[in-house]
């Protein structure tokens, strides 16, 4: 083998193996996006009560819970996806349709893992990186529609008089709401590493293309020569 080959094969080698683990390392923080999107649309800690509050509670994107007014803070639970209706505000509906589109997109791209059995893998690669910055803009989306809806009657009930649209007043924001901002920036990251490895392995495919080609032109010239009596060795006597 020629050393030109060999270093080649050694690049082969090196390359395959580091894009397999970051492939890898790729599908598992997608999984955990996957989980913190369910998580984020699920429960309702987005906003809740503080030790100022009127009245006891906390909201989600269209789930809450909130106290009756008494001083034993049995709270009433209210609201489901499921009936648009119940959910008290608009900006509220609007909210959880994105963050329920970016749960779609995500667990959409966990299923285009089997794709890289069956199709180009940077295409796959490319596909994902897609879904994964679709489902950031919608988490942004709703992560700033979410704030608009403050002002509806029943936030004012519970979090005071000052609270208004993007103004919390006495309640403070709640872990579920800081989880969805983290999964932004994981989505962000996780889409831009995906478009890195779906155009780093189109690089190196028509990288090993040409050299296919180079080799079998070379080896066509090689073959035409030990054929070919016109380029052999001519004995003068």
């Amino acid at each position: 083998m020629l050393p030109l080959q060999e270093a080649s094969k050694i690049y082969h080698d090196n390359y395959m193996r580091n894009s397999r683990a970051i492939g890898v390392l790729w599908a598992i923080f997608t999984i955990c996006l996957a989980i913190i999107n369910v998580v984020v649309f699920i429960q309702p800690y987005w906003i809740g009560d503080s030790v100022n509050t009127p009245q006891p509670g906390y909201f989600g994107l269209f789930h809450y819970c909130m106290g009756n007014g008494n001083s034993d803070r049995e709270l009433l639970c209210q609201g489901s996806f499921s009936d648009f209706s119940s959910i008290p505000s608009g900006a509220f509906k609007a909210a959880s349709f994105f963050v329920l589109m970016s749960m779609v997109l995500i667990i959409s791209c966990i299923a285009c893992f089997a794709l890289f059995f069956f199709c180009n893998t940077a295409t796959v690669y490319k596909t994902c990186a897609w879904m994964q910055l679709l489902c950031a803009v919608c988490l942004v989306l709703g992560c700033i529609i979410f704030p608009n809806g403050w002002d509806s009657e029943v936030i004012r009930d519970m979090c005071g008089e000052d609270t208004g649209k993007y103004t919390l007043g006495n309640c403070s924001v709640r872990w579920a709401y800081i989880l969805a901002i983290i999964g932004i920036l994981d989505a962000l990251i996780l889409s831009f590493l995906a478009f890195v490895l779906g155009n780093r392995q189109s690089d190196f495919l028509q990288e090993e293309l040409k050299a296919e080609n180079k080799d079998f032109a070379v080896s066509r010239i090689e073959i035409r020569d030990t054929k070919d009596p016109r380029f052999g060795v001519q004995r003068f006597h």
